[in-house]
């Protein structure tokens, strides 16, 4: 399981025994949530081979050094909730059922390779309608053409290569704290433009120019946004048991909005991430510096998030504990002519956990976790949240950053706490299915600023997936 907390459940689905001992997001299972990054070539080799009986649809001999390799997910999630957005929402006590079924085929002829992964997503009762994060119907979430130059494969530890890519693709980049999948929701997010992946020695570096997705309510009417635009290199160098991130991203958006401004935003994001495990103990500090212009006006933003946690494997049920602070810049005088609201881009789903009604900008979070390991193939999380508004001069932002509550005169910076349980069992190795309870208490800022009662959720899962 990527976290025990699950950033959407279901992720180690069908990897492995040895890749469902929780490794953090550094550290990928076998089956990845992208897909394509998933290598199954050993199985050229009959001697590696267990009898598995997904390995026939893992590898599937085309002759000529060419071959193919398939898989598919099929997940059903259930979510109810009660006073959602605190009361506050057009339809605070809703329940619905979320599904989608995503096939993937991935070809490979020598050096060039072929990736198709179409998308059925459905949503069942969703009020007062479906979002584009519900529903996008059947349509092409990935769909790309690459060739290898070079020896070496991406992420080889050895040699040299390089890939370019061209089409339609998902993007993970470090823990997702800038660019990630919106695994969690239901339609996830995908981006159409060009790739290039240079590796040397196990480190990477990624080159970018792509523009995001938009889900339209038909079938095939998902379309790239004519407002947002991304670019930028990412690198990734591993230093024995950790490893450096560092990265820079260009983002522009002719359409945005902050408070009760709209205007043209070019942002340009600077960050740098130190992560690693050794032994019992694990690690990842990442901090984010932007700058850029927003409706004519200077940008200056920061963010800055930690996480340590120690596992205890000789102890009984081997729990992890970890601790994570996460730090997002407000906007402390909307009359300043300078904006100082993070813009966190396009942040992972389910961000804080499975209830996750704000987002990470201007906020401070601190973020207490426990996970355990009961046999069986069942594992469970305890979680408390807390959360303040970083600068009293601006208000509190959903995931996608849209503005839910505006500041006004209020003064209090407390948001509330949420405390969240989730219990996850690995029937098989292809299926999984989960539960969790969460519940946010609002803070000062909540009740002085609207409704204010307290949100609860409950999650129930089951994802089948090889």
């Amino acid at each position: 399981m990527r976290r025990t907390v699950p950033i959407g459940l279901g992720i180690v689905l069908g990897a492995p025994a040895a890749a469902q001992s929780a490794p953090e997001a550094w550290k990928p299972p076998t089956l990845t949530i992208t897909r394509y990054d998933e290598d199954w070539s050993n199985l050229a080799d009959p001697a590696e081979r267990t009898g598995n009986w997904t390995e026939r649809f893992k590898y599937v001999p085309l002759g000529n050094d060419a071959y193919a390799t398939t898989g598919f997910e099929l997940r059903v999630r259930n979510e109810k909730y009660h006073d959602n957005l605190w009361g506050g929402g057009p339809a605070p006590n809703d329940g619905y059922v979320w599904v989608r079924a995503i096939p993937h085929v991935d070809l490979h002829l020598g050096r060039l390779r072929a990736f198709v992964q179409p998308i059925a997503a459905y949503a069942i009762g969703v009020r007062p309608t479906a979002s584009p994060v519900d529903q996008t119907r059947t349509d092409l979430l990935q769909g790309f053409a690459d060739v290898r130059l070079g020896d070496a494969k991406t992420g080889d530890t050895d040699g040299a290569g390089v890939t370019l890519r061209a089409g339609r693709q998902m993007l993970s980049l470090g823990t997702e704290r800038l660019i990630g999948t919106r695994y969690g929701p239901n339609v996830p997010l995908a981006f159409d433009g060009f790739r290039a992946l240079a590796s040397l020695n196990g480190a990477i570096v990624s080159l970018l120019a792509v523009r995001p997705v938009q889900p339209g309510p038909g079938t095939f009417d998902d379309r790239r946004s004519h407002t947002k635009s991304l670019w930028g290199a990412y690198a990734t160098i591993p230093v024995g048991p950790a490893g450096f991130d560092l990265y820079y991203l260009g983002y522009r958006n002719s359409a945005a909005t902050f408070g009760a401004r709209t205007g043209r935003e070019l942002r340009h994001s600077v960050g740098v991430r130190w992560f690693g495990d050794l032994r019992t103990w694990h690690w990842n500090v990442e901090g984010v510096a932007q700058f850029g212009r927003f409706a004519g006006e200077p940008i200056g933003a920061w963010t800055l998030g930690t996480e340590l946690g120690r596992r205890f494997p000789a102890t009984r049920f081997s729990p992890d504990l970890v601790m994570r602070v996460n730090y997002a810049s407000g906007d402390r005088n909307p009359d300043d002519r300078r904006l100082g609201t993070f813009n966190a881009l396009f942040p992972k789903g389910k961000y804080f956990g499975e209830l996750s009604p704000v987002g990470p900008y201007n906020l401070i979070n601190v973020n207490p976790q426990a996970s355990a390991s009961l046999g069986g193939g069942v594992s469970a999380t305890l979680a408390g949240m807390a959360y303040w508004r970083a600068s009293r001069g601006d208000g509190v932002y959903d995931i996608p950053g849209n503005l839910i509550r505006a500041p006004g005169t209020v003064r209090a910076r407390f948001v509330g706490k949420e405390a969240e349980a989730v219990i996850a069992w690995q029937a098989t190795a292809q299926w999984e299915v989960s539960a969790s309870l969460s519940a946010f208490v609002p803070g000062g800022f909540i009740r002085a600023t609207g409704s204010a009662r307290t949100i609860t959720m409950l999650g129930l899962e089951s994802n089948f997936r090889f």
